[in-house]
């Protein structure tokens, strides 16, 4: 049988290309969902770009889903937050971005995204997003 993971089953992990390379890989390593009420996954090491200044954005990622049919797996998380790396983006764009591309790869019932921006000029920030089926994200 051949095998069709994007990420090797051993070694080192490939760094990502871009943002959507890692979206792909997230939604293809997905797996079928066990009976499991809620997944947490807490990544404690985050780190993307400041798009007005270039420097970095350190934090932390938590992201919260009730699954449907899929699940996410933990290496392809890693590698998609990843890929954030030398990406430009605000801490509230991350949160919406992060909790849209979990839609896209497993459509869970919910999903709940929060980024925690450590401080930087002495500024923390914690954004949320939440996504839900049936209901518009955009409200």
């Amino acid at each position: 049988m051949e095998n069709t993971s994007w990420l090797p089953s051993s070694g080192p992990m490939p760094r990502p290309k871009s943002v959507k390379e890692g979206r792909e890989v997230l939604k293809n390593e997905a797996f079928d969902s066990p009976n499991v009420q809620k997944v947490t996954f807490k990544a404690l090491e985050f780190t993307a770009v400041c798009p007005k200044t270039g420097q970095p954005d350190f934090g932390q990622v938590e992201i919260s889903y009730v699954p449907d049919q899929k699940c996410i797996e933990s290496k392809a998380l890693k590698f998609y937050l990843w890929s954030y790396r030398d990406e430009g983006s605000f801490c509230e764009t991350l949160a919406a971005n992060i909790a849209d591309d979990v839609v896209f790869a497993i459509d869970p019932k919910s999903v709940e995204v929060t980024v925690y921006q450590s401080a930087r000029g002495g500024i923390e920030l914690t954004t949320t997003a939440v996504r839900e089926k049936g209901t518009d994200s955009n409200e």
